[in-house]
């Protein structure tokens, strides 16, 4: 798949991640595509989750399958 096919793939797939994380009342304001790896085939297209509050990360820690982590 060339680039172009990669984009549209990678930019549906953070549409399905938006919307999954919006009905769990969860917002990732910088989610999106890392724009480093959009237009380098021999990367890996990376999805970037991007920066959050605290409470934003422990509302999505909280949605998440599995047992919570310990601490160290």
């Amino acid at each position: 798949m060339g680039v172009p096919g990669r984009i549209i793939e990678a930019e549906s797939v953070v549409k399905e991640l938006r919307g999954a994380l919006a009905r769990s009342g969860i917002t990732l304001p910088s989610l999106g595509l890392d724009p480093i790896t959009c237009m380098n085939e021999k990367l890996g297209l990376l999805i970037d989750l991007g920066r959050c509050t605290p409470d934003t990360a422990r509302r999505l820690a909280a949605v998440l399958p599995g047992p919570a982590a310990e601490g160290p």
